[in-house]
């Protein structure tokens, strides 16, 4: 909270000239924004209308989310960024350093440690590029100046400004993604404020700067949208008709068919499904070598709840396998170890010494 007051009085200290230079002073959408929250007490218009004063529109936000990887890119094109053998190795190093706190979330929550490592090593390559778009104005452009998601957005800057008050955050220094969201998971507001724990009990949740509240609030994240401890997330598929018809594919993020529907339409696991009555959904992604087809589980759309993209769910899926193995395939889970590659970049670790866990 201190650090909010300072900042507001910092702007309403500045000459009137400047304190009316914001990109969105005349909008009315935003005038009404202000008012609501004056209304329900959460911030004085006067400290609102000058923070606002401050914000500048982010054209590089509004075109990034305008023509997402997800949506431009094929499967082949796209795993290339995120499988890459030093993301891999960097995601082996991160488990290896936050052992503790991650065998600890898979138990309190269910999540696997190699799903929390692998959205962490996606999302922010294990907190080395948590975004460098301030927050305010990412969001604020977004909220009034993209029609397509404009009622989305709108709530989640609320949501970011009474996020900044009860977590002492300064609002017009606080930085993220092009879409607003913040720290090692890249948590929208409103995931911070509603699935974000302290899980170093130490009195705050800070998911910009601490891996540990940031692991356990990614496996709490999975947990609260459905995750399935043991079961399967995807299984790859093979055609067994020569009249195989995929129109099923891609339809749908949930899992919405059976085994035997697409069974009977050709698609069948290639190796054996555990459980065999599990609602899935079946997948057709352009590799290198030409169509690949995955069957998905519950589990899986669970994972585009993170992000609504089958590409992303795949990324994610597809790089914990890979930083199992090879973790699994070095026996790595002493504190000896130590991996001869490019070192995990220094923002993982916590601005000050790092949590028991």
């Amino acid at each position: 909270m201190r650090t909010t007051l300072l900042c507001l009085l910092a702007v309403l200290s500045c000459p009137l000239q400047m304190a009316t230079a914001g990109d969105f002073d005349n909008y009315e959408e935003l005038q009404a924004l202000i008012s609501s929250m004056e209304r329900e007490g959460i911030y004085p218009e006067g400290e609102l209308t000058a923070l606002f004063s401050m914000v500048k529109r982010q054209n590089k936000a509004l075109d990034a989310i305008a023509r997402p990887a997800e949506k431009t890119k094929e499967w082949k094109d796209y795993k290339n960024q995120f499988l890459s053998a030093e993301r891999i190795n960097n995601g082996v190093e991160f488990w290896q350093r936050y052992n503790k706190a991650l065998n600890l979330a898979s138990e309190q929550y269910g999540v696997p440690p190699e799903i929390i490592v692998a959205i962490i090593g996606v999302e922010t390559k294990y907190g080395a590029n948590k975004g460098n778009f301030k927050v305010l104005d990412a969001l604020t452009s977004l909220a009034f100046d993209y029609p397509p998601r404009a009622p989305f957005f709108r709530k989640e800057l609320r949501t970011f400004l009474q996020l900044a008050k009860e977590q002492n955050l300064n609002p017009l220094e606080t930085y993220g993604s092009y879409a607003g969201a913040m720290g090692f998971g890249q948590f929208m507001p409103s995931s911070w404020r509603n699935l974000a724990v302290d899980f170093d009990a130490d009195g705050k949740i800070d998911l910009l700067n601490n891996p540990i509240d940031a692991i356990g609030s990614v496996a709490n994240y999975f947990k609260a949208n459905g995750w399935q401890t043991g079961l399967p997330v995807v299984s790859r598929a093979k055609i067994i008709a020569d009249n195989y018809d995929d129109a099923p594919n891609n339809k749908d993020l949930k899992a919405v068919s059976t085994l035997n529907a697409l069974s009977a339409l050709g698609l069948v696991p290639r190796d054996t499904v555990k459980a065999s009555d599990l609602a899935v959904n079946a997948i057709r992604l352009q590799g290198d070598n030409g169509a690949e087809f995955w069957l998905a589980f519950d589990n899986f759309y669970v994972i585009t709840r993170y992000n609504r993209s089958l590409l992303y769910a795949m990324a994610v899926f597809q790089l914990s396998e890979s930083i199992k193995e090879v973790r699994n395939q070095f026996k790595i889970g002493t504190d000896a170890f130590n991996l001869s590659h490019t070192p995990v970049n220094e923002p993982i670790s916590p601005s000050t010494n790092p949590p028991s866990l």
